[in-house]
């Protein structure tokens, strides 16, 4: 009997956790800033279309992975990765609260699923912050520190956009810009004290 040639690992079918696991490497991703949306849900229909590892691999091929984080090419300082980041819950949540570093320009997107923003202990890059906030049969909280210059211009259809926190702040005071639209949906701003307070 001839033994039969060895086959490709990679032509394997693939199964639904490997789908996942290359989901999550997207949405890690988009996340960090290195895809864009439309990009982002392009290559997500394409991971639970795919039906092999070769396939799986094509998607996230230019992308780090958690077994593969290249080091960074420049210093945090000077890196443009700091002027914009990107949050999104698509039936889940995503929360960045507690002592982290701000981009300038946040974008975040609530579908079936919700959001958590606290940047009451946040350091922000230059002083100010703008979050697109787009919710959509969901909902993002966002948490401004008490004193800060908030400005509000977000819109809501048949849902909510919470402009009550809007504001001028203390002289010197972070300023946040927050903007978007909810539909179906809401994006809630309050102004709370300092946790350190």
């Amino acid at each position: 009997m001839t033994p039969l040639p060895d086959r490709d690992p990679r032509e394997m079918r693939a199964a639904d956790l490997d789908r996942e696991r290359t989901a999550e490497i997207l949405r890690a991703a988009a996340g960090d800033g290195r895809l864009g949306m439309e990009e982002f849900h392009e290559r997500l229909d394409q991971v639970y279309s795919a039906k092999t590892y070769a396939e799986l691999d094509l998607l996230t091929h230019d992308l780090p992975t958690p077994a593969h984080t290249p080091l960074p090419v420049s210093s945090p300082s000077t890196t443009s990765g700091a002027d914009s980041g990107v949050a999104i819950a698509v039936m889940g949540g995503f929360k960045r609260t507690g002592i982290w570093r701000a981009p300038r320009v946040l974008t975040t997107v609530a579908f079936w699923g919700g959001g958590k923003i606290d940047l009451r202990e946040a350091t922000l890059n230059g002083g100010e912050i703008t979050i697109r906030a787009f919710a959509v049969m969901g909902g993002v909280d966002i948490i401004v520190p008490e004193d800060a210059d908030v400005d509000v211009t977000g819109i809501g259809v048949m849902g909510g956009f919470d402009h009550a926190a809007g504001g001028a702040g203390a002289p010197g005071a972070p300023r946040i810009r927050i903007t978007g639209f909810s539909f179906w949906g809401g994006v809630d701003v309050k102004r709370k004290r300092r946790k350190r307070e």
